[in-house]
């Protein structure tokens, strides 16, 4: 594999800091949210907002999308919509006396799906090989998606009814779940000012193009992970399968992803190689929505965070500055 020079960074770091400083003009005071969304882009992920109405999270994924130039749509999940009504349909053309396949609104660089768990089961799986495979089978044919590709899905954790639960095995699809949280009082003022009258949203411009992306997913590849790093991966994950409190633990996927959004965070932060701080500080975006508690470990109290934290504390951190990949 090919090392990641320092020219090749600053490069990244350039189109990172622009991308996250023009999406911050939106969400304001949620920096290290931000950050978290286009590190899950140049790793080429899907992520789940999940919080509460009205902090953003459709804001935030349709500002990301607009800062990077590219295609963009939007699915607002409803109870009556169909898995045609995402990926597609064929429609007879008279014309020419055949099917003409009219693209769904998944044919996009980013696709936003919003209230994702108020559509039903079988309309929720019609994202599955789109977001594992980056393709749409439709009547037999196979149809690539544009790179890159990425879903941001956004639901509400409290309301429930007339909602469907995300299956585990979508859940396992989504590299992250993000939650934005209230902003902080002068914040929250600040946006008083700033938003009041009319949305900063509006006047948002393109700060990168889909082939600058496409650059920084390549330079993000190249991070180097060592070896005694690729253990302490494995070592988390284990764990969380291992923990007596743990019922469902993380999948190999998962271990995966901790990876590449390592390697693209250590490039946002000038590094061509991978650190454990890295894996901290991403274990539980990547790492909570995957784990399933037991029920006497629930009624004790007992967190899927604090399981994660106690696991972290538990393992052995590797010596770091290795650049040696394997």
């Amino acid at each position: 594999m090919n090392e990641a020079n320092p020219a090749r960074i600053d490069i990244f770091g350039q189109h990172f800091n622009r991308v996250v400083s023009n999406v911050e003009t939106v969400i304001q005071g949620k920096r290290e949210v931000v950050e978290l969304m286009v590190l899950a882009l140049v790793a080429e992920g899907h992520v789940l907002i999940e919080d509460v109405p009205g902090v953003g999270k459709t804001q935030l994924a349709k500002s990301l999308a607009k800062s990077i130039g590219g295609a963009f749509n939007r699915i607002q999940f409803t109870p009556d919509l169909l898995p045609s009504d995402v990926t597609g349909i064929s429609v007879w053309d008279r014309d020419r006396s055949e099917f003409e396949f009219k693209p769904g609104p998944i044919f996009a660089n980013i696709v936003v799906g919003d209230e994702i768990n108020r559509a039903s089961p079988k309309t929720q799986s019609a994202l599955l090989e789109a977001m594992e495979e980056r393709q749409v089978t439709s009547d037999g044919i196979t149809r690539a998606l544009e790179l890159p590709f990425m879903v941001i899905a956004t639901q509400n954790p409290l309301e429930h009814e007339g909602t469907y639960p995300l299956p585990e095995a979508q859940l396992d699809r989504f590299m992250m779940r993000v939650v934005i949280g209230y902003p902080s009082r002068e914040k929250e003022l600040e946006i008083l000012d700033t938003h009041g009258i009319r949305s900063t949203f509006y006047d948002l411009n393109p700060v990168a193009t889909v082939e600058e992306v496409e650059e920084m997913v390549t330079i993000a590849r190249e991070v180097a992970v060592s070896q005694s790093v690729k253990n302490y991966i494995v070592d988390l994950v284990e764990g969380t399968r291992l923990h007596p409190d743990v019922k469902l633990g993380a999948s190999p996927r998962s271990a995966l992803f901790l990876q590449r959004l390592a390697r693209s965070r250590a490039a946002s932060q000038g590094r061509d190689y991978v650190m454990p701080d890295d894996i901290k500080v991403l274990a539980q975006p990547v790492l909570e929505h995957r784990l399933a508690m037991r029920p006497e470990a629930q009624m004790r109290g007992e967190t899927v965070t604090d399981l994660i934290d106690d696991i972290l504390g538990r393992l052995r951190v590797p010596g770091t500055t290795s650049r040696i990949a394997t």
